[in-house]
């Protein structure tokens, strides 16, 4: 079958490996001039399905008017009239009651684990190199509240088999013991044995070659225009230089796919939400992170990849707005100083931004539309690179007339009655 794949991102370019690997003939085309480009380029650095959890959480209305108090916020929310970020923000509000969070958290741990077990298959048969770890990922609480919160997310990881640990400050240390040069009073954590970190563009990059040299085709620096339709198929992809036609099309353009589909008469409830990074080169190995500090004050993750430090956090509320604030790095560099002092040259850290696509129940979109061959993966929002290889086998699958390996009828549109 001929695939076209709309996207070139982790989540493109981890689809079009799988179908070519279904013996499907794949093409991706982008606007850029190369794979992971965008969202891809500086994110965390996480494959995280034990921190797999919905942003719309019941303790977020009120934490959320604390955050935006804080000097180091970890929630900037910009007024402005922006209707679509009003109809986001009141979807996510409707879901911050505790039956709808242990719902929206059982399905997106469900999906990454099985993406990480995937990731770890695709290493074993391809070799693929990205600056990886398979050490964990430390959930550092600094206050005895953050602790005890943990313990309704310890239910979930019970109920879906995650294996964790509550550690205590020592714990803490043991596990990470760049952190006892911090004068940080934290007080314990909950550790995720089975989370991994690595480079998301080196990955993507390395995984877009293979993919070539295994037959996918990548048409780069092309703008799609329009969709088109005919009845209930899509009928060609209009682009700057061409039309192009295939038996299926897979929309992964995150951020950008609700533009892309609204003359299909179809609305997909992703938001652009930014976060911002920095890259650091470590300046004392024994002062650096073995794997990923996950600091629950202020939202940020702080990653060791290879001989780097890469913090990624916030979330900001600004459309498409992808201005580069030095206050937010202000608040990265203020993260990793206060639990990894001395560790990474900060001063001259690449500083960077980019748009997560976030639905307001935390769960990616993947699966079926209302057109016959137009097929969704999107929607990842922090956890793109965490769930690509598993979303991507499931589009594969049905693309494919395979049933999926998980259970995939709480993924699709059809959840948000479209």
């Amino acid at each position: 079958m001929r695939v076209l794949v709309l996207g070139a991102g982790v989540i493109g370019v981890t689809t079009a490996w799988y179908l070519n690997q279904a013996g499907h003939d794949v093409t991706v085309v982008d606007r850029l001039s190369g794979p992971g480009l965008e969202t891809s380029y500086a994110n965390a650095g996480q494959v995280s399905p034990g921190y797999s959890a919905p942003w719309a959480a019941p303790s977020v209305p009120a934490k959320a008017i604390k955050w935006l108090m804080m000097r180091h916020a970890p929630l900037i929310l910009h007024t402005r009239a922006d209707m679509a970020m009003i109809r986001w923000t009141l979807q996510m509000l409707r879901n911050c009651t505790p039956a709808r969070y242990a719902v929206n958290k059982g399905r997106m741990v469900r999906l990454a684990e099985y993406a990480r077990d995937e990731l770890d298959l695709l290493r074993q048969k391809t070799g693929i190199q990205y600056d990886g770890r398979q050490q964990g990922t430390l959930q550092l609480f600094r206050t005895e509240k953050q602790l005890k919160d943990a313990h309704k997310d310890v239910a979930v990881l019970q109920s879906e088999g995650v294996a964790y640990e509550l550690l205590d400050a020592d714990g803490c240390r043991r596990a990470e013991p760049g952190l006892a040069h911090s004068e940080v009073p934290y007080v314990g954590a909950l550790r995720l044995p089975g989370d991994e970190t690595g480079d998301c563009r080196i990955f993507t990059e390395t995984l877009a070659q293979m993919a070539e040299a295994a037959g996918v085709k990548f048409r780069w620096n092309e703008t799609i225009s329009a969709i088109s339709r005919d009845g209930d198929k899509i009928d060609g992809v209009l682009t700057d230089k061409d039309t192009l036609t295939a038996d299926a099309y897979v929309m992964a353009l995150g951020s950008w796919s609700p533009q892309m589909i609204r003359n299909l008469d179809l609305k997909l409830p992703i938001y652009p939400v930014k976060g911002y990074s920095i890259t650091a080169d470590i300046l004392d190995d024994a002062k650096a992170p073995v794997s990923t500090v996950m600091d629950e004050s202020y939202k940020i993750a702080i990653t060791r990849l290879g001989t780097r430090i890469r913090a990624g956090g916030m979330a900001e509320l600004n459309g498409f707005n992808r201005d580069l604030v030095a206050r937010r790095r202000d608040t990265l560099n203020y993260s990793v100083d206060s639990l990894f002092p001395g560790a990474g040259n900060l001063k001259d850290a690449e500083f960077w931004c980019g748009l997560r696509p976030n639905t307001p129940d935390g769960t990616p979109i993947v699966g079926a539309s209302k057109y016959t061959n137009l097929w969704l993966n999107t929607g990842h929002g922090t956890l793109g690179w965490t769930m690509s290889c598993g979303s991507a086998a499931v589009i594969s699958d049905m693309i494919s007339g395979k049933a999926p390996a998980i259970k995939t009828d709480d993924l699709n549109l059809s959840r948000y009655n479209g």
